[in-house]
C-alpha cells in the first residue's frame, strides 16, 4: 500500500473548509467517520480450475442526504482507505451539485485485464452476493468506475434481482440502455468535464477555442471530454492513456486517434509533427487547461511546481494531493476540483435512477439538458463563493458541501 493516504487528503480540506466557515466540531464530527465498511474474501474457481480468493469492499461514507451513491472499481491498487476516500467525495460531490444521495464506494484488489470474461463474471456475481445486505435502490446504488463498465452493472443488476425474485433495475446504475439504462450516461462525466470548463474559461474571458488543452488519461471520462472539445474546435495537444502518451503543439487529430487505439497501442501512433511523450511530460507540458482523467495521487508536490497550465481540471476524483494544492495555488494555477468537475456521472446516474423507480426512458436530450442546468448551476454556487471569500475553488466547492450536509445532519439529529 502506497504511503499516500488519500483518506488523510479528505480529512484535511474538510477541516480547511470547516475552519473557514468557523464551524463547531459537533457539526461535522460524524462527517469525518465512514457509517459502514465491508471487507469481503471472495472465492472464485478459474477457468483452469484453480481457486483463488479475492479482497472487496462496500463503504457507505454517509446516507445524510439520501441513499449511498458510488462507482465499484476493480483495480489492482485497490485498497480500504482509498475506498474510504473515494466514498466520502462521493459524498461531497452530490452535496455539491444538491442531487438527493449520499456517498459510498466500492471496489476489487484485481487487474481485470487478467481474467477471462467468464472468471470477471463469477466474479462480479460473487462479489454481489456478499454486499447484497447493503445495497439497494434505496440503501446504496453502485455504478460503473476504473475497470468495470455496463457489462459489470448488468451482472449485478441481475443477481441482485434474482436473490430478491424480482428485477429490480433501480439498483445500480450505467448499465446497458436495453436494460434500464439512460441514454446519455456513458457520457456524462466526460460531458460534465467539459460543461464546467466552458463556465470557467468563460468567466476568465476566454474561448476553448483558442485554448491549448492537454488531456491524461483517455479511458470513459477523458476520451468522451477529448472528443467533445475537439467537436467545438479545440487545440488538443497532449493526450496519454496507460500505455503512453502523445504531444504536437499544432494539435492532435482526436478522432484519428481515438479510433487508432481500439486496436493498437498508442505508442505505434505515428504522425508528421507528433511526438512520444511520457506521463510526467504531459503534466508539465506547455498548456491553457490540464485536465486529470486518471487516478489518485498525479500531481505531487515534485510535479506541481513543474505544472505550466494556467488551470487545471479534475476530471479524475483526487488527481492532487494536499501539498501540490498549495503550491498551485501560491502560483495561481486555477483548480477546478473533482468533486465539481467530474460530477457529472452522477448526475445522469441520478437521472437513470429516477427513470428506474419511475418506469420511464428519458430522451437523450432531455437527460443532456438536465445535466447542463444542475452542473452550471452547481458551478455558479462554487463560483460565488470562491470570489466572496477569495478562497480557491475547491476549498468553496467542499464550504458548499459541508454546509448542505450540516444543515441535513442537524434536521435530523443523532439518533438515539
Amino acid at each position: 500500500m502506497s504511503k499516500y493516504n488519500p483518506y488523510d487528503n479528505f480529512l484535511d480540506v474538510l477541516q480547511q473548509a470547516a475552519s473557514e466557515i468557523q464551524l463547531e466540531s459537533n457539526d461535522y464530527e460524524t462527517i469525518k467517520y465512514p457509517e459502514r465498511e465491508l471487507k469481503v474474501s471472495i472465492p472464485i474457481e478459474m477457468d483452469d480450475g484453480t481457486l483463488r480468493v479475492f479482497e472487496g469492499y462496500r463503504v457507505q461514507h454517509s446516507t445524510l442526504r439520501g441513499p449511498g451513491k458510488g462507482g465499484i472499481r476493480y483495480h489492482p491498487d485497490v485498497n480500504i482507505d482509498e475506498v474510504k476516500a473515494l466514498a466520502a467525495w462521493m459524498t461531497f460531490k452530490c452535496a455539491v451539485v444538491n442531487i438527493p444521495y449520499g456517498g459510498a464506494k466500492g471496489g476489487i484488489t484485481v487487474d481485470p485485464k487478467t481474467l477471462s470474461f467468464n472468471e470477471l463474471k463469477r466474479l462480479t456475481r460473487r462479489y454481489t452476493a456478499m454486499i447484497l445486505p447493503l445495497i439497494g435502490p434505496e440503501r446504496d446504488i453502485p455504478a460503473p468506475d476504473v475497470g468495470t463498465n455496463a457489462q459489470v452493472m448488468d451482472w449485478i443488476m441481475d443477481t441482485y434481482s434474482i436473490m430478491k425474485g424480482y428485477t429490480v433495475p433501480g439498483v445500480v446504475t450505467g448499465k446497458h440502455i436495453d436494460i434500464g439504462g439512460s441514454l446519455g450516461r456513458a457520457e456524462a462525466t466526460g460531458r460534465g468535464v467539459m460543461i464546467i470548463t466552458e463556465e470557467m474559461l468563460t468567466k476568465l474571458g476566454k474561448r476553448p477555442i483558442d485554448c491549448k488543452i492537454a488531456i491524461q488519461g483517455m479511458g470513459n471520462v477523458g476520451g468522451i471530454s477529448a472528443k467533445l472539445f475537439a467537436s467545438i474546435g479545440c487545440k488538443i495537444t497532449a493526450i496519454s492513456n496507460v500505455s503512453g502518451g502523445l504531444y504536437c503543439a499544432d494539435g492532435l487529430d482526436i478522432p484519428e486517434i481515438m479510433e487508432f487505439v481500439k486496436t493498437s497501442p498508442i505508442t505505434e501512433y505515428k504522425r508528421k509533427g507528433v511526438k512520444h511523450i511520457t506521463n510526467r511530460e504531459l503534466l508539465t507540458s506547455d498548456c491553457d487547461v490540464l485536465v486529470l482523467a486518471a487516478l489518485e495521487n498525479q500531481i505531487t508536490a515534485e510535479i506541481a511546481h513543474l505544472v505550466k497550465a494556467k488551470m487545471i481540471v479534475e476530471g479524475a476524483n483526487g488527481p492532487t494531493t494536499v501539498e501540490a494544492d498549495k503550491i498551485l495555488n501560491d502560483k495561481e494555477i486555477i483548480v477546478v476540483p473533482d468533486i465539481l468537475a467530474n460530477a457529472g456521472g452522477v448526475v445522469v446516474s441520478y437521472c437513470e435512477w429516477v427513470q428506474n423507480l419511475q418506469s420511464l426512458n428519458w430522451d437523450e436530450n432531455d437527460v443532456n439538458i438536465t445535466l447542463k442546468k444542475v452542473m452550471i448551476r452547481a458551478f455558479d454556487s462554487v463560483y460565488e463563493i470562491t470570489k466572496k471569500r477569495g478562497i480557491p475553488m475547491r476549498l468553496a466547492a467542499y464550504i458548499v458541501a459541508l454546509e448542505r450536509l450540516c444543515v441535513s445532519r442537524n434536521l435530523r439529529g443523532i439518533f438515539p
